[in-house]
């Protein structure tokens, strides 16, 4: 086998790898709004859920960096 087509071989395995975690990405992107789709039916506000879930990712120091950042940002703008 030359070289070309020992590449070309690996590339086409990279590519169908990608293409199988796309589609299980896809999967999962759908379960997740299914989730939230339901959460909404029972009385819970998606966005703010969200805002928590994105919260819950942060370390506790960049989270009450970014809380006082926020407290901030409202009270210039006269939202408190």
């Amino acid at each position: 086998m030359s070289d070309g087509n020992v590449a070309a071989d690996q590339l086409r395995l990279f590519i169908e790898r990608i293409e199988r975690l796309e589609e299980e990405k896809r999967r999962m992107q759908d379960d997740i709004k299914d989730v939230y789709l339901e959460a909404k039916s029972q009385g819970y506000d998606p966005t703010t859920m969200r805002t928590i879930v994105r919260l819950r990712k942060l370390e506790k120091n960049a989270r009450d960096e970014a809380e006082a950042l926020l407290e901030t940002y409202k009270a210039a703008l006269g939202l408190n």
